[in-house]
């Protein structure tokens, strides 16, 4: 019998592309994970990755785990998700916290489909840029939060009794004005074609940008317009207005409420990952309900 946690650290290995990827969004560290993975690959009897210099492959075997072990986690959480409603959730309340774009774009439907199963619950939402919802639920000011990491930077430490469960990955995208040449192809965008090239510089002193700042530091690009606070919508009107190019997560570009261009970029350097916060000492129906909707949902965002 395979154990869902490991099979769920394959699943975030084959997702992330290397192990200290997905144990940072698991929340572990990567030797711990790495154990977990030694312990499903001896219960396989087979090896399931491949190790290399730039992170992780899956074998064939492990191509063939990863496809049966979406369908059990699914099941799992559709399991869950049906035994809280068992529990008839008839009161109670849910704290919600969120950021913007998620908040916007991927929290109402979710809310609503919870709503129509639990009418009773006492809903409530505030906004937490992240990492400051990771606090919240700590210090029990709210039941989940919806936070966001980009990639590259330093892992955020989870306090104890606190886990993150990664529901979207999605990649950073170059943003310009309408009909502005570097937007013009389709093919990637290779880093170096942004040197010289003025940037609406975000927040780089900001947690979840500072290592997306120096990557495109180092490709040369030259901030032109510096946004202090971590504000996409400002950023995509700078760059609409002409006064530089952006590299912004490509849920912020295609939603933009102003008109941009966009390019894909190089593939795998940078990503940002949205993950649900919760406490894990405590139980907690509402939340869980929530939980398996808010997958499912996020799921759906991004395959849609």
């Amino acid at each position: 019998m395979y154990d869902p946690i490991r099979l769920a650290a394959l699943v975030a290995v084959s997702e992330a592309g290397s192990i200290t990827r997905a144990a940072e969004r698991l929340g572990y560290t990567t030797p711990a994970l790495s154990q977990q993975l030694a312990k499903l690959e001896r219960e396989a009897g087979t090896a399931l990755l491949v190790r290399h210099h730039r992170g992780a492959r899956l074998t064939d075997a492990g191509e063939v785990l990863v496809a049966r072990a979406r369908r059990v986690l699914d099941e799992l959480d559709r399991a869950r998700h049906e035994l809280a409603r068992l529990a008839g959730l008839s009161g109670g309340r849910l704290r919600l916290g969120t950021f913007p774009t998620a908040g916007i774009h991927l929290l109402p439907p979710v809310l609503s489909a919870f709503r129509r199963a639990h009418p009773d619950v006492e809903l409530s939402v505030a906004d937490y840029e992240p990492p400051a919802g990771i606090a919240a639920v700590a210090a029990g000011e709210i039941d989940l939060a919806l936070t966001h990491t980009c990639e590259p930077a330093e892992p955020f430490p989870l306090p104890s009794a606190v886990g993150a469960e990664p529901v979207l990955v999605e990649e950073l995208v170059l943003v310009t004005a309408p009909g502005h040449a570097l937007s013009s192809g389709s093919a990637r965008l290779p880093l170096a074609e942004l040197a010289g090239q003025p940037l609406i510089s975000m927040a780089p002193d900001h947690p979840a940008r500072q290592g997306v700042e120096a990557v495109l530091a180092r490709a040369g690009a030259t901030p032109s317009v510096l946004v202090a606070t971590p504000g996409y919508a400002l950023v995509c009107a700078l760059v609409s207005a002409g006064l530089g190019v952006g590299v912004v997560p490509e849920m912020v570009a295609r939603t933009a409420a102003t008109p941009v261009g966009t390019r894909p970029l190089e593939a795998g350097e940078l990503r940002r990952t949205i993950s649900v916060v919760r406490r894990t000492d405590e139980a907690a129906p509402a939340a869980d309900a929530f939980r398996a909707l808010l997958r499912g949902a996020f799921e759906r965002a991004h395959h849609g």
